[in-house]
């Protein structure tokens, strides 16, 4: 079963993860978001949607996994995650979150890492929770989370694993609107990718690369000396 599946229309890419249940990253989630990826880039996208099954963007890692993962493996799979989110936190054309319930741990991630958040309203959680299950935040979620959460709320989201719903969310900045139902998200949506179809692509994709480039692989060259230091 794919957990991940790509389309496109008027030049506008969706990757839509579904498992069944809380769309939980794996190897085959990661090599499934990455061939959309690729895709959505052959395709000349315009702008790319990432958004989730009714009631789950996505819960995180597969918690189920990581315990029969060797030293080696985990190293590999942390660094395939952190690739993983800092492409669509790099992704050359406009990328927005819509998020269809709760997104926890590297689900928040990343929501944060698309350029814009909408979120459907209900009882969803959008939680860093690393800090109460035992894991070290690497810096590389640090500069995702710094384009979502502003310095005031911060220590809150990520050092104190505050879990916001919605409006919450909203209220913080995190998210650019909540909606009321699923209609209402894919609205909101329509109206935000066509409000990017004005942008010249290869200036927004260079002024992104400019702005963020130099601090991802900075990120990169530092999670080698964080995996390092956890071994």
């Amino acid at each position: 079963m794919e957990k991940v599946t790509y389309s496109i229309e008027d030049g506008i890419a969706q990757i839509t993860m579904d498992d069944g249940k809380a769309n939980a990253m794996d190897w085959g989630f990661f090599e499934e978001m990455g061939k959309s990826m690729d895709q959505a880039e052959n395709d000349g996208a315009k702008a790319l949607v990432i958004t989730g099954r009714p009631g789950f963007f996505s819960g995180g890692l597969d918690l189920k996994l990581l315990p029969t993962l060797s030293a080696s493996e985990m190293g590999d799979f942390t660094t395939t995650l952190a690739r993983t989110m800092l492409r669509v936190f790099s992704f050359p054309v406009p990328t927005i979150a819509a998020c269809t319930g709760h997104a926890i741990a590297g689900g928040a991630m990343l929501t944060f890492a698309c350029d814009r958040r909408f979120a459907l309203d209900g009882p969803y959680r959008i939680q860093m929770n690393e800090t109460l299950i035992g894991i070290a935040l690497p810096s590389w979620m640090f500069l995702i989370a710094r384009s979502a959460i502003s310095s005031r709320w911060r220590n809150e989201a990520l050092l104190h694993a505050r879990a916001y719903n919605p409006n919450e969310a909203l209220e913080r900045g995190i998210l650019d609107a909540v909606a009321k139902d699923t209609d209402s998200l894919a609205a909101q949506v329509k109206t935000a990718t066509a409000e990017t179809l004005s942008l010249n692509l290869p200036a927004y994709a260079a002024s992104k690369k400019n702005l963020r480039q130099g601090e991802i692989e900075h990120v990169l060259d530092l999670l080698k000396k964080e995996l390092s230091d956890q071994g």
